[in-house]
């Protein structure tokens, strides 16, 4: 049955070089649920293994370079803004989903090592901006480097056609949940 993406057998149950950590908890999930809610539980604890397997990684990595997963977050952001490298902080925090005293403490800290500098919005002096200086162009580049490495290593040995798969299905998921507010 094995194609080269180790499919199920048809009732869920997977060959066993397929198994996981969470089909451990299957059957106990299976005795008490519907089949739906438990491929619900399947897909949501999968989601949160593997998410806190690339965010281990990539903490150790940015702890490396004397940054914190934080730190790294709003680096990039600022990166992905493209030139000149700068976003207001509600920007920021809208994109990052931190609070703005969260994201004020780490800009903080981050102007501290002079990885960036606030500099006055000229068309709304309410405003600021918080931009990239080339200290910071630089570790970020370094740290994006360090992401990727750790990111790769963790998914090292998956297939990538199981790669594309699966983050492909997990966007038509989060196409649908993600418009819907939770509690």
């Amino acid at each position: 049955m094995l194609d080269g993406d180790a499919a199920t057998r048809g009732d869920g149950a997977r060959d066993e070089e397929t198994r996981d950590e969470v089909d451990a908890l299957v059957p106990g999930w299976a005795a008490e649920l519907p089949p739906s809610l438990v491929a619900t539980l399947e897909l949501s604890k999968r989601i949160s293994r593997i998410g806190g397997l690339f965010e281990e990684a990539v903490r150790a990595e940015m702890s490396a370079l004397g940054l914190t997963y934080a730190e790294f977050d709003v680096l990039a952001a600022l990166h992905r803004a493209g030139e000149p490298y700068r976003l207001k902080p509600s920007e920021l925090s809208r994109s990052l989903l931190l609070t703005s005293g969260g994201i004020s403490n780490v800009l903080q800290r981050l102007a501290a090592v002079g990885y960036v500098e606030r500099q006055a919005d000229a068309g709304d002096r309410r405003s600021r901006w918080v931009r990239l200086t080339d200290a910071g162009l630089r570790i970020t580049g370094t740290a994006l480097a360090a992401s990727a490495r750790a990111h790769t290593e963790v998914m090292a040995g998956v297939p990538d056609d199981a790669v594309r798969r699966a983050a492909d299905a997990l966007r038509e998921v989060l196409s649908v949940v993600g418009r819907r507010r939770v509690r």
